[in-house]
């Protein structure tokens, strides 16, 4: 009995094994063929588009303009590049001046620290001790040694001669 299951076993295995493995090749290959084909023959068509560059595009479109439009466009080109070195040169002055600022703001963090510093390491004045009066301001005037006119001033500030007084009759 073994040598007839045997038999009939490997009598269905080539039958079922046998065609699934030859259609798939078949059908396969010319559809890859015929793909890169297709893709081939798109590339040979448009391949003018795909290796033109932007500037023999530019070269191409100016020489159908007029004389006067190419002029102008080459000076609309020439502004546009003089505007784009003017906003360079401003952008490394602004970097310049921010690398200032940024000199400045460290040097106020360690001027702060310092009187920070210097503030708590002051002795507080201890309760027995009377506080020391406070210094009297000084005024402006007295500093410069100048005088307060006396009599009558005019709005401009000159002295005003006093007239006269009249008898009254």
């Amino acid at each position: 009995m073994d040598l007839i299951d045997q038999a009939a076993a490997s009598d269905l295995r080539p039958l079922l094994r046998g065609p699934s493995r030859r259609i798939l090749p078949v059908l396969v290959l010319p559809l890859v063929l015929v793909g890169s084909c297709a893709a081939g023959a798109w590339v040979w068509a448009n391949l003018e588009d795909l290796v033109e560059t932007p500037e023999s595009r530019d070269v191409a479109s100016t020489m159908s303009l007029s004389l006067e439009d190419r002029a102008s466009l080459f000076e609309i080109k020439w502004a546009q590049q003089k505007t784009d070195d003017e906003i360079a040169e401003l952008n490394r002055r602004i970097d310049a001046q921010r690398d200032a600022l940024k000199e400045i703001l460290d040097q106020i963090t360690i001027l702060t620290s310092r009187i920070d510093s210097l503030q708590s390491s002051t002795p507080v004045p201890s309760a027995s001790e009377p506080p020391l009066s406070p210094p009297r301001a000084v005024s402006t005037r007295k500093r410069f040694g100048r005088s307060k006119p006396r009599g009558p001033v005019s709005v401009g500030g000159a002295p005003v001669i006093a007239e006269p007084k009249t008898a009254e009759p």
